[in-house]
């Protein structure tokens, strides 16, 4: 069982940036592949980011490549998501979520999700 909880979100002026952290419990975080979804109002949750359980392969979404970083800390059992360059159509609630296995761009794969945290961009 995996506990993710998200925190780092807020709001920010259009061309700013934003730090996302995804804390997890349980002592097997290093065994999981860890990925970034966002769901703006309206709309369907939408893959962002990805990394797999030893850091060497991450993966984005076309419309954050260049602009978003995924990284992990397995000694903190923490996940980040910087976000630089924000734009108005980053605004949506940004979700961290666990898979058992390599890394993967559909929600539907992923195990376990936390909370959420809000992100709003204003232009």
């Amino acid at each position: 069982q995996v506990q993710l909880v998200e925190s780092g979100g807020g709001l920010v002026q259009a061309g700013g940036s934003l730090r996302l952290s995804c804390a997890a419990s349980g002592r097997t975080f290093n065994t999981y592949a860890m990925g970034w979804f966002r769901q703006a109002p309206g709309k369907e949750r939408e893959f962002v980011a990805a990394i797999s359980w030893s850091e060497t392969s991450t993966s984005y979404a076309d419309s954050v490549k260049g602009r978003f970083t995924i990284s992990r800390d397995n000694t903190k059992n923490t996940v980040y998501l910087q976000m630089n360059s924000l734009k108005p159509e980053d605004t949506a609630v940004y979700y961290c979520a666990a898979r058992w296995a390599g890394r993967s761009t559909h929600s539907y794969d992923y195990n376990y999700w936390g909370q959420g945290t809000q992100v709003t961009v204003s232009s």
